[in-house]
């Protein structure tokens, strides 16, 4: 089964336990990457895949856009975002990235926080961003570096794999590379594409509140860890654990690096 096959089924449920497993990562790396596109105020925005709101409560605050819209295909990442304060001034709505609801030039800047990789069709998803911004509009994104060795998810995936664990692979991988990126956003027409690596770093209070949210996001990894027999539960736990940087006051501490791509529609 290839790459593309697999990728239907990974779909993030479960708002607020997404929120508490990923939010804060997307927060911090949202902060670096709105500076590096430095739009200026009051444009129209799309949030392409926008799960539970956090990166559109950023850009709302930072971008001081002119109207946002939302979207993502999981009725309960936006049931969550919907319930966000920043509601109030973004529309949200459950749509497709790769056939979406909006007339040619619609907006000035369609981004995608931690999305892409997830498209199934990438190719015509990002034509359709390109569609629906206005010529000399920007076409932007980031996602985690799935390919290195500082993705979110290391410490967990590096012991499931030490066990051969039978769950589905994380979907487009390979598209998470800088290089990777740069090729679609060129292949899509986009011009004066450009690039950047984002380092952030997160600190949990203990190992119990790491493993926690990990389990608590519905995600096939921590699916599977759920339905291991206790023994093997345990074995997973202690090796997570003897894997992660623990500081002397039990508190961990690790950096992830995110990719980002930003690129303009021919004007």
């Amino acid at each position: 089964m290839n790459e593309q096959e697999t990728e239907g089924a990974f779909r993030f449920t479960g708002g607020d336990a997404y929120e508490r497993f990923m939010g804060p990562w997307s927060r911090a790396v949202g902060d670096v990457f709105l500076d590096w596109l430095a739009i200026p105020e009051g444009r129209r925005w799309l949030d392409l895949g926008c799960g539970t709101g956090a990166f559109t409560q950023l850009l709302v605050e930072r971008a001081h856009p002119a109207a946002v819209v939302a979207i993502d295909p999981a009725p309960a990442q936006i049931e969550h975002a919907r319930a966000r304060p920043v509601a109030q001034v973004a529309y949200f709505r459950v749509a497709d990235a790769e056939e979406l609801p909006f007339d040619d030039a619609s907006f000035d800047v369609v981004a995608s926080a931690l999305v892409l990789n997830f498209i199934p069709d990438r190719t015509r998803a990002l034509a359709e961003m390109r569609r629906v911004v206005r010529p000399g509009g920007c076409v932007a994104g980031y996602v985690w570096d799935f390919t290195g060795d500082l993705s979110v998810t290391r410490h967990m995936t590096d012991a499931l794999r030490s066990i051969e664990a039978d769950i589905a692979p994380m979907p487009g991988v390979k598209s998470t590379r800088i290089e990777a990126l740069k090729a679609m956003f060129d292949a899509t027409g986009l011009i004066d594409v450009d690039l950047r690596t984002i380092e952030v770093e997160r600190t949990y209070p203990d190992f119990d509140a790491y493993w926690r949210i990990f389990l608590e996001n519905p995600s096939p990894a921590s699916a599977f860890i759920q339905r291991l027999p206790k023994a093997e539960y345990d074995d997973l736990r202690r090796a997570v654990q003897s894997s992660l940087p623990i500081g002397v006051d039990g508190s961990i501490s690790f950096a992830a690096r995110a990719n980002a791509v930003r690129g303009f529609a021919p004007g």
